[in-house]
C-alpha cells in the first residue's frame, strides 16, 4: 500500500503508525549529508544562480542555509516557510557576525539568548560597521530614524516587525478581508509579495555582509 492510500482518520497515531510502517520516501530520509546536499543541487538546479549567490557570498553554513532553503521554498511556492527561513537567515547572520566581532578571542560555540533581532541589535551592528542599511525595505526611507526610537515609543524597522510577527505565528495582517466580514481568508500566497521583497533584501544583505566579513577577516565559525 502507498502511504497516500491509507484510510482517512481523525487519530494522529494512525497516521504516524502508517508512516513508520510504510516508510514513504525512506531513501530520502536516510541519505547521508553529502548525498542530501548533492541531490538538492540537482533537484533545485533551475534556480542555482540564486542558491550559489548565497553560498558564495556568505560561505558560512551556520547561516547561509537559511537563505538557500528559503529560495528553494519560494520556487516551490512554499511561501510560509520561505518567509520564515529568510527572516531567520537575516537574524542568524546578524547575531553571529556581531558575536564574532565582539568576542573574537573566544571559540564560537553558542549565542547569547538576550541578543535577538531587534532595533537594538541592528543599531549595535551599525556601530560596529556592519552595513545594516541593506536591511531596509523598499520605501522604508525612515529606517535609520526608526533605529533611534526608544521605549516606550519604539518603532520597529520592518524587518524586525515582520520577524516578530511571522516567526511567532502572527500572520493576521496578511488575512484577506476584501470579501467582507465572515468571508476573510488566508492562503500562503498572501505572503508572496513579502517573500519577493525579502528575497531582494536578503540578496543585497548577502552581498554587503559577505564583503564586510571578508574585508574584516571574519570567517566560518569552525575556522580554528
Amino acid at each position: 500500500m502507498n502511504f497516500n492510500q491509507i484510510q482517512r482518520t481523525d487519530k494522529w497515531i494512525d497516521v504516524w503508525k502508517a508512516f513508520l510502517t510504510i516508510q514513504p520516501r525512506k531513501e530520502i530520509f536516510e541519505q547521508n549529508p553529502v548525498d542530501h546536499v548533492s541531490s538538492h543541487f540537482d533537484i533545485n538546479g533551475e534556480w542555482s544562480p540564486m542558491r550559489n549567490f548565497f553560498f558564495e557570498r556568505l560561505s558560512a553554513a551556520e547561516f547561509h542555509w537559511f537563505f538557500v532553503q528559503g529560495v528553494d521554498c519560494m520556487f516551490n511556492e512554499f511561501y510560509v516557510p520561505a518567509v520564515s527561513s529568510l527572516l531567520n537567515g537575516i537574524e542568524a547572520s546578524l547575531r553571529i557576525t556581531v558575536s564574532q566581532i565582539q568576542t573574537p578571542q573566544n571559540e564560537f560555540i553558542e549565542l547569547t539568548p538576550y541578543k535577538v533581532l531587534s532595533n537594538n541589535l541592528i543599531s549595535d551592528a551599525k556601530a560596529l560597521g556592519v552595513p545594516v542599511e541593506a536591511l531596509a525595505f523598499p520605501k522604508e526611507n525612515d529606517f535609520l530614524n526608526k533605529l533611534q526610537t526608544q521605549k516606550p515609543n519604539v518603532i520597529s524597522v520592518e524587518v524586525v516587525r515582520h520577524r516578530n510577527n511571522i516567526c511567532h505565528g502572527n500572520i493576521l495582517e496578511f488575512v484577506n478581508t476584501e470579501l467582507g466580514r465572515g468571508n476573510s481568508f488566508f492562503t500562503p500566497v498572501s505572503l508572496r509579495n513579502l517573500c519577493f521583497d525579502l528575497l531582494n533584501i536578503c540578496g543585497l544583505w548577502a552581498e554587503k555582509l559577505g564583503e564586510f566579513r571578508r574585508i574584516n577577516k571574519i570567517s566560518h565559525y569552525d575556522s580554528k
